[in-house]
């Protein structure tokens, strides 16, 4: 039997944020599961919802909105603090997951059972479906190097999804039904065993929202770590539900976790005029998705 630390990360998401934590606690597991929730400063009463529905939960309440990976923090610290103040032999894991997400039957079981059999393997994530059934693509991803931005910017990577090479960004021309080796999952859903969190460090505060699990994924891989794709296990994910309430900041700050990431891992070992070129690209996209999402109606204003 292993321990899990789930960590759920809230801000203003109260009745999606009911539904993610029911789906921890209603699924039986083998496993003994502790819950942290984490509200980032929200205006909703989620914590107090929390407080007054779930007093098993362990609340965390952020005092001010610092962005995802300052949120998952105070909960990875919490569960790291915790592990240290009752040291035990059984594995011990953590789990990030969205307040937007809810685990399904056996699948906190599946994916725990995966890192047990591999050694080697720091990281797993589930098949991760939105509410239409279809694959949230951002489960199983490459790393966006120079090339790989490239295909995605260029609108390569839509017109030949089924392409190994145009496609290796959200691995479109695998089955989503494949158990893979991956670049890097996504922080709305994904297990790590907690000496690795441990050994890397915590997620990086300099990206607000988007961009740190990617930059968690690849400081893993850099210390040796395999991650993998076990699409066995299924997590639901509504995607985006606390974004789309503020799209252009969200949008702002999607595109500077692209510049954030790409200077951190990329750009000194790429030539000058490739950097201009991709921080231009960065820069020109970002104008051209606020511009397009002032155009949408305000019901439909997102992140795209």
């Amino acid at each position: 039997m292993a321990h899990i630390s789930v960590i759920i990360l809230n801000y203003n998401t109260r009745e999606l944020l009911r539904e993610a934590i029911r789906s921890v606690f209603d699924r039986p597991t083998i496993h003994s599961v502790t819950l942290f929730v984490v509200d980032n400063a929200s205006t909703d009463c989620s914590a107090a919802m929390v407080a007054a529905e779930f007093p098993a939960a362990r609340l965390i309440r952020a005092p001010r909105n610092g962005g995802f990976a300052y949120g998952n923090n105070l909960g990875l610290a919490e569960a790291l603090a915790q592990d240290e103040a009752a040291p035990g032999e059984q594995p011990r894991f953590i789990m990030l997951l969205n307040p937007d997400a809810a685990v399904t039957e056996h699948a906190l079981d599946e994916l725990v059972g995966y890192l047990v059999r591999r050694p080697r393997v720091g990281a797993v994530g589930p098949r991760v479906v939105l509410p239409d059934g279809s694959l949230d693509l951002a489960c199983r991803r490459s790393f966006p190097t120079p090339a790989v931005s490239f295909y995605r910017m260029t609108g390569l990577a839509r017109l030949f999804p089924h392409s190994p090479r145009f496609g290796r960004y959200n691995m479109t021309f695998l089955d989503p039904d494949q158990e893979t080796p991956v670049d890097s999952l996504v922080g709305a859903a994904m297990l790590v065993r907690e000496e690795v969190v441990r050994e890397i460090g915590m997620l990086d505060e300099q990206f607000f929202m988007y961009g740190e699990d990617l930059d968690w994924c690849y400081r893993m891989k850099s210390y040796g770590w395999q991650i993998v794709y076990f699409p066995r296990a299924v997590v639901r994910h509504h995607k985006r539900a606390a974004s789309t309430k503020r799209a252009v900041p969200s949008i702002r700050a999607f595109y500077d976790a692209m510049r954030i990431f790409h200077r951190k891992h990329y750009a000194a070992r790429t030539i000058a005029p490739i950097n201009l070129l991709i921080e231009a690209g960065i820069f020109i996209k970002e104008l051209w998705a606020l511009g397009n999402n002032l155009l949408r109606p305000a019901a439909r204003r997102s992140v795209s």
